[in-house]
């Protein structure tokens, strides 16, 4: 493998010098993740501000190579289970394979073989012997999880001991106009996540950070906790609360106008999560 030594502040797709898989050492799940990239052309439904990915455009994922993408995925868990990646290109503490994850430079379930994907990824965690334990994970804004394809494959990723992480930066249509520059309802959204969570076990991803020195508004934080306590109050109950803050540069225009928040302030607003009855993770 050609991938240099990784760290927590280094999510290059590109490390690893290969089309789909990539290594990243993930602070949220506490050790390494292998990313799918299923986005090479920097596509995605969406323009979130915050976003790292260079020349990002929109639209959807090109046509995958399922051949690819198998020979990589085969080749890159072969390295891990087998060879010197972890000890020789990993942190001390955190030489552990936690997941593969669905994520890379657009939004995932755009891709039309998303379904074909999850599939082989099933195929290849069995002829490889990967642990049970390591998770597969989807990380997406969840805007096409309407789809019968997609919902197919989350079935499917529910029985890989798979986790969705549905983006919920802001829970109003003006919030996520502002921070996903996306014209998406808050009915939709609702939608597409009382799906998800049907579906598979599902955590809210949300980033919290200062935009042009301040902090998240008071409104902010109350649509938001609305917004949870409505699910909540319909039975529609995900995992938790993924609550992170800005921990590499955006690439976007907006770049000079964000800013992280100290950590107290993550916290206070995770306790008030937490009264609602749903756990939350904190990453700075």
């Amino acid at each position: 493998m050609n991938a240099e030594n990784l760290s927590v502040t280094d999510h290059d797709r590109g490390s690893a010098a290969l089309r789909y898989v990539y290594p990243v050492v993930s602070r949220r799940a506490g050790g390494v993740s292998l990313g799918i990239n299923l986005n090479p052309n920097n596509a995605c439904n969406w323009r979130c501000i915050y976003c790292q990915v260079p020349d990002l455009t929109r639209g959807a994922a090109p046509p995958v190579d399922l051949a690819v993408l198998e020979k990589e995925l085969r080749n890159f868990l072969d390295e891990l289970l087998h060879g010197d990646f972890l000890q020789s290109r990993i942190p001390e503490g955190m030489r552990r394979i936690n997941d593969i994850a669905l994520s890379g430079n657009g939004e995932p379930t755009s891709a039309a073989e998303f379904a074909q994907v999850i599939e082989l990824i099933g195929r290849v965690r069995r002829e490889t012997g990967l642990p049970e334990t390591v998770k597969t994970v989807l990380i997406t804004n969840g805007s096409l999880l309407y789809r019968s394809e997609v919902q197919q494959g989350l079935r499917a990723m529910a029985r890989l001991n798979g986790e969705i992480w549905f983006k919920l930066d802001r829970a109003s249509e003006a919030g996520m106009r502002l921070i996903n520059d996306t014209g998406a309802s808050m009915g939709k959204v609702r939608d597409n996540l009382v799906t998800a969570i049907a579906l598979c076990p599902t955590w809210l991803q949300t980033c919290w950070f200062a935009l042009d020195g301040a902090p998240p508004g008071r409104q902010d934080e109350e649509d938001y906790l609305e917004f949870v306590a409505g699910l909540l109050s319909d039975g529609h109950k995900p995992q938790g609360v993924l609550l992170y803050g800005l921990a590499r540069p955006s690439r976007q225009v907006e770049a000079p106008r964000l800013s992280s928040l100290p950590e107290e302030e993550l916290q206070r607003f995770a306790e008030c999560i937490r009264q609602l009855g749903l756990e939350v993770k904190v990453s700075v």
